[in-house]
């Protein structure tokens, strides 16, 4: 697949944690980036700009000029039950975008269902017919169909659970907030944010008419196992195991367990030549130790 520069332009819907990770890194390659949020008045240190973008709340002048300056857009906006928030909301503002050439959606693996341990690749189907997998695949279509209706490349990152820095299991374990939960044969994938930050980057590099991207680590691993780590780096004692459908276990922590799958990411490498740097999740909690997370 043919590169192409980078845009000189990004606006991210939606500056939560994984979308912080890719403005830094965007900022860093000496891109202008600014971001919505539903309350800019928070102080940030990042010194990043900062759009309101709220149900109800008119859009601003500065946030229009955004857009029409924009080269590409992210959205990492979580769906609702008619798909995609900020689409709906910004949907008049971005017909009027003459410079947008690439938009970006930050999906998850959630589209698909259980594959009791199997595989999962480019081609598998998204499949999944709970709630939260009919909402993303909702949102998905509308972003295609508005870069179809555009002209424009995009491409949808299905992501497996992510971590990095201030956001790991060490936290969890410093915090009394770690939970051990077991499904026997459990395993999944999972992506630092920082690798993430890159395959978006290798991404708009590489504009596709309409893109699908599984970014993932080289090793899916039980949660207990990755707890364990985590514990033994900070001289933890674990939480008592609990079986996964025990009643106590909440519902929503239920549901979370009940999807067994493995991600093969190596077209989404060969696509973009993308490699993470956090492989493991060990390499990821290695690094987070030793820049701070969970230290007494």
């Amino acid at each position: 697949m043919a590169t192409a520069p980078l845009p000189a332009r990004v606006l991210v819907l939606g500056l939560g944690y994984s979308a912080r990770h890719l403005a830094a890194l965007l900022q860093a390659e000496g891109i202008a980036c600014s971001g919505t949020v539903r309350d800019p008045s928070a102080a940030a240190a990042d010194g990043l700009l900062r759009h309101r973008l709220a149900e109800g709340q008119p859009i601003d002048a500065a946030l229009r000029a955004a857009i029409r300056s924009a080269d590409a857009v992210l959205c990492s906006v979580p769906p609702d039950a008619d798909g995609d928030p900020a689409l709906r909301l910004l949907g008049e503002a971005l017909q009027d975008a003459p410079a947008l050439r690439w938009v970006g959606y930050l999906s998850s693996t959630a589209v698909y269902a259980d594959r009791d341990g199997g595989w999962i690749d480019l081609h598998a189907a998204a499949d999944a017919t709970d709630a939260t997998a009919l909402r993303r695949l909702l949102a998905e279509r509308q972003w295609r169909a508005y870069a179809q209706a555009r002209g424009v490349a995009s491409a949808v990152f299905r992501l497996p659970g992510l971590y990095g820095r201030g956001r790991n299991a060490l936290v969890q374990l410093a915090q009394g907030k770690a939970r051990v939960v077991v499904r026997p044969g459990l395993v999944f994938n999972r992506l630092h944010v920082d690798d993430l930050a890159t395959a978006v980057l290798a991404a708009m590099r590489r504009p596709h008419g309409h893109a699908l991207y599984l970014p993932a680590d080289d090793e899916p691993a039980p949660p207990q196992e990755v707890l364990a780590y985590a514990a033994a780096l900070g001289g933890w004692a674990l939480p008592a195991a609990q079986a996964w459908d025990d009643p106590a276990v909440p519902a929503s922590l239920r549901r979370f367990y009940a999807s067994n799958k493995r991600i093969d990411s190596r077209g989404t490498r060969e696509a973009l030549q993308w490699q993470p740097t956090f492989a493991t999740y060990r390499d990821g909690l290695a690094d987070a130790w030793a820049n701070g997370d969970g230290h007494r």
